[in-house]
């Protein structure tokens, strides 16, 4: 049986091919999920140190650490 990717695990992934990637790309990218869903669990990514945030002016920037 396939398993599915976690939010998280697809997050990661598209961080690791798009190194500068803003939040608001990963709504794009994943219509399917909630901008509040999506924002929590990068919140939580950046935590546990998996992912880093970065403000620029009014954008967050997603990068690996």
């Amino acid at each position: 049986m396939l398993q599915q990717a976690t939010v998280g695990e697809r997050i990661l992934e598209l961080v690791k091919t798009y190194p500068i990637c803003p939040l608001e790309t990963l709504t794009q990218v994943f219509p399917e999920l909630h901008w509040y869903n999506v924002y929590i669990e990068v919140d939580r990514l950046s935590r546990s140190r998996r992912l880093r945030m970065i403000h620029v002016l009014s954008t967050i920037i997603l990068r690996q650490p």
